[in-house]
């Protein structure tokens, strides 16, 4: 049974993310134009220009080759359609490497776009990071779990916490990283238990994706909850909707319609 949410008519801050903890479940999708953006703006709390774009919407066999440039005019157009959710930017592999890097590119965002905050992968080894953005007012999302910007150094994509020695090594991790400033600990593909626990360590919220129903909040890739990507579908995906079968069969009948001179009609034409 679905519940009935009213429409957010509001702008959602930080503040507001941050006092839904332990109270409501904070929603957040991907999005990466202005035309979705605007659809999900005022359904969800969140919307993350995630670099999974490199993947359903680039078409690439993972999201390490995403630049800042490319990144920055997707959530430049992101800004452009949605007004009231809070906007987070996903900083592309290779432009956090050291603090002061992360610094002068996380700054380029901030200035260039509305974005609310900006999202890195990482533990304990990316405190100096999340903390000199954090000291100069750039909220940071922390990204901990699985990360797909290790696929190649990690061999492909690992569920964590399968373990409690792992489970305590994600629970300092995230510890240490609200220490450090993070806004928000982002925790994907671990085991149910251990998100659970990481939700019960920290005092800021948590968004799981492939991390069981226990964190503060949910995050899900638009092309895989609405059926348009077709390559593969993750355990941890629900498909709201298939929308490739949707659009094909729209296409079908234009199609059709073009050659039998059905399409334009006299309706359509002036």
């Amino acid at each position: 049974m679905s519940i009935h949410t009213p429409r957010i008519e509001k702008k959602v801050t930080l503040s507001t993310i941050a006092k839904m903890k332990g109270v409501e479940p904070i929603t957040m999708v991907t999005a990466y134009d202005a035309l979705f953006a605007q659809l999900f703006d005022g359904e969800v709390e969140m919307i993350l220009v995630g670099d999974s774009l490199n993947m359903s919407f680039y078409g690439k066999a993972d999201t390490l080759s995403a630049t800042m440039d490319q990144m920055i005019y997707h959530t430049q157009a992101v800004c452009n359609g949605a007004k009231h959710a809070c906007i987070v930017f996903d900083m592309p592999f290779g432009s956090y490497l050291t603090p002061q890097q992360a610094l002068e590119n996380a700054a380029r965002v901030y200035r260039e776009t509305c974005a609310d905050a900006v999202k890195v992968e990482g533990g304990k080894e990316k405190v100096a990071v999340v903390k000199a953005l954090s000291q100069n007012g750039i909220a940071v999302v922390a990204h901990i779990g699985l990360m797909p910007q290790h696929v190649r150094s990690e061999g492909g994509y690992k569920v964590r916490g399968k373990d409690e020695a792992d489970i305590e090594a994600l629970v300092e991790d995230a510890l240490a990283l609200e220490e450090a400033g993070a806004v928000i600990v982002l925790v994907e593909g671990v085991k149910a238990e251990a998100a659970k626990r990481i939700t019960e360590a920290v005092k800021v919220p948590t968004i799981g994706i492939g991390a069981g129903s226990e964190t503060d909040g949910q995050v899900l890739v638009w092309s895989d909850m609405f059926g348009f990507f077709e390559a593969f579908t993750p355990k941890f995906v629900k498909q709201y909707c298939n929308g490739a079968k949707e659009v094909r069969k729209g296409l079908e009948q234009y199609v059709s319609e073009v050659k039998s001179r059905a399409f334009p009609d006299e309706k359509h034409s002036y």
